[in-house]
C-alpha cells in the first residue's frame, strides 16, 4: 500500500511539471518578424509540442534536441535525439545547425528557447581550440567527480561555444524569450543546461578554483583554455540581452507541493525539507534516514503518520565499477541506515524517468531491504562501495521504472513513516 501511495505522489509531482500545463501560461509577445524555436533538454521535445499547439502564428526554421527515447511528434518544429549524459555526434551536429539558424536574424524577429535539464550534454559545441572529444572527456570527468551540478555547469560554460549565454548572443539583435523547466537546486536559470541563453555571473576565476577544489584532471586543451582569457562568456549586463526574457515554467518546488497536497488527502502530514538539496547521495541518505528513524521511534520532529519530501540533485563520486544512479545509490545507503526498522518506506527517483544511464528512475526501500539482499547472498554494504545499487535493487525486484516522463525537475524523494 505504501509503495502504491509513493508512486502516486511521484506521478502527481511529474504531472505538475508537464510542459503542456505550463507553456501556455508563459507565451511571449508575438513579433513583427519571424519566430524561430530552439531548445535542448530532456523535457524540450514536450515543450516544443506544447508551444506549437499554443502558438497560433507562423513558426519558422526551428530545431530542438532531446535525449534518445524522449522525442515526440511535432508538426512545425524539428526534433532531434542525441546522447545524454555524455554527448555524441548527433548532438554536436544539431548544435552546429542551431547556430546556423540563429545567424542573420533581425531586430523584429523572435527566438523562443525551450530549455530543460540535460541540455548541457545535448547541446555540445566546444570552444575554439578544443575538439569534440575534449568536450566529451570533460563531461565524463565531471560526471565521475562528485561535484554539484552548479560546479559542473560553471566549468562547462567556460569551454563551450554555445553555453553561458552564447546562444542568445548569436541570435542578437533578435529578441530571445527563454522558457525553462528547471532541474537546478535554487532554480538559477543560468545553470539549467549550462545557460545557453542566460549568462552566468560567475567568472573563469571561480571555474579555476572549482577545478582545483575537485582535483579535476582535465584534457590539456581544456586546462589551457581555463588558464587563459580566451573564449570569455558574455556578461549578464551585455547589451545584447537587454530586451530578452526568462521564465521558469516548472520546478521541483511546484512538484513537491503537488505531492504534498495528494498526501494530505490520504491523511498523511507532509513535510517538505527542501527542493534544493545537494551533496553526496550516500551522505544525504544518512541524514534522511536519521530523521525517519527519529520520527518512527520518538514521533519527532514530525508526528506520525508523516510523509517526508525533498528534491534537488545529489551527486555520486565514482569509486567502483558497478551500475547505478544517484537515486538508487541514495536508497541503498538509506536502506542500510534503516536496516531492521519497521514503518518506514521510501521512494527516490529522477523525475525524468531515468536514473543516470539505467532504464529505471530509481527504486523503493524499507527496513527489510538490506536483509532481503543478504538472504540472496549479496552484501549490500559492499555493493554500495562498488556503486552497484542498480544491481542490488534489481536482484530483489525493487527498481522503479516508469519510463521517460516528458519533464525533468530533478530528484524526487518521498519517505512514509507510520
Amino acid at each position: 500500500m505504501d509503495r502504491d501511495q509513493l508512486q502516486r505522489y511521484f506521478d502527481k509531482a511529474v504531472a505538475a511539471a508537464q510542459p503542456e500545463r505550463a507553456v501556455v501560461h508563459h507565451l511571449p509577445q508575438r513579433p513583427k518578424g519571424r519566430t524561430i524555436v530552439v531548445g535542448a533538454g530532456k523535457a524540450s521535445a514536450q515543450m516544443a509540442r506544447a508551444f506549437e499547439q499554443s502558438w497560433d502564428a507562423p513558426i519558422d526554421d526551428s530545431l530542438v534536441v532531446t535525449r534518445y527515447g524522449y522525442g515526440t511528434e511535432c508538426e512545425r518544429i524539428e526534433i532531434v535525439e542525441a546522447a545524454h549524459p555524455v554527448p555524441d555526434m548527433a548532438g554536436f551536429l544539431a548544435a552546429r545547425r542551431m547556430l546556423e539558424k540563429l545567424s542573420g536574424l533581425r531586430h523584429d524577429d523572435l527566438v523562443v528557447a525551450l530549455i530543460s535539464g540535460g541540455g548541457s550534454a545535448l547541446l555540445p559545441q566546444p570552444a575554439p581550440g578544443l575538439s569534440f572529444e575534449d568536450e566529451q572527456a570533460v563531461n565524463q570527468i565531471l560526471l565521475a567527480s562528485g561535484a554539484p551540478i552548479s560546479v559542473m555547469n560553471l566549468i562547462r560554460n567556460q569551454i563551450s561555444a554555445v553555453k553561458g549565454g552564447r546562444l542568445a548572443a548569436m541570435a542578437s539583435p533578435a529578441r530571445v524569450a527563454t522558457l525553462i523547466v528547471s532541474d537546478i537546486p535554487g532554480d538559477d536559470p543560468a545553470l539549467v543546461a549550462s545557460g545557453p541563453t542566460v549568462p552566468m555571473a560567475l567568472t573563469r576565476i571561480e571555474a579555476r578554483k572549482a577545478v582545483e577544489l575537485y582535483r579535476l584532471d582535465l584534457p590539456p586543451a581544456a586546462a589551457e583554455l581555463l588558464a587563459s582569457d580566451l573564449n570569455p562568456p558574455p556578461a549578464p549586463d551585455d547589451a545584447r540581452f537587454a530586451h530578452n526574457s526568462v521564465s521558469i515554467i516548472a520546478s521541483a518546488a511546484l512538484s513537491l507541493e503537488a505531492a504534498a497536497t495528494a498526501a494530505r488527502a490520504d491523511g498523511l502530514i507532509p513535510h517538505i525539507l527542501s527542493d534544493a538539496i545537494e551533496g553526496e547521495a550516500r551522505d544525504v541518505a544518512l541524514v534522511h534516514a536519521a530523521m525517519a528513524r527519529e520520527v518512527a521511534a520518538r514521533n519527532r520532529p514530525f508526528q506520525r503518520p508523516a510523509l517526508i519530501l525533498s528534491g534537488g540533485e545529489t551527486t555520486v563520486t565514482i569509486r567502483g565499477d558497478g551500475r547505478g544512479g544517484r537515486n538508487s545509490e541514495f536508497l541503498l545507503a538509506f536502506a542500510l541506515a534503516i536496516d531492521g526498522v519497521g514503518g518506514i518506506t521510501a521512494l527516490a527517483a529522477d523525475t525524468d524517468g531515468i536514473d543516470g544511464m539505467g532504464d529505471n528512475a530509481g527504486a523503493f526501500a524499507d527496513g527489510t531491504t538490506a536483509a532481503r539482499l543478504r538472504a540472496l547472498g549479496l552484501d549490500p554494504r559492499a555493493m554500495l562501495g562498488n556503486n552497484d545499487a542498480y544491481t542490488a535493487f534489481a536482484a530483489i525486484g525493487d527498481l522503479f521504472s516508469p519510463g521517460p516522463t516528458g519533464t525533468n525537475v530533478n530528484d524526487f524523494r518521498a519517505i512514509i513513516v507510520r
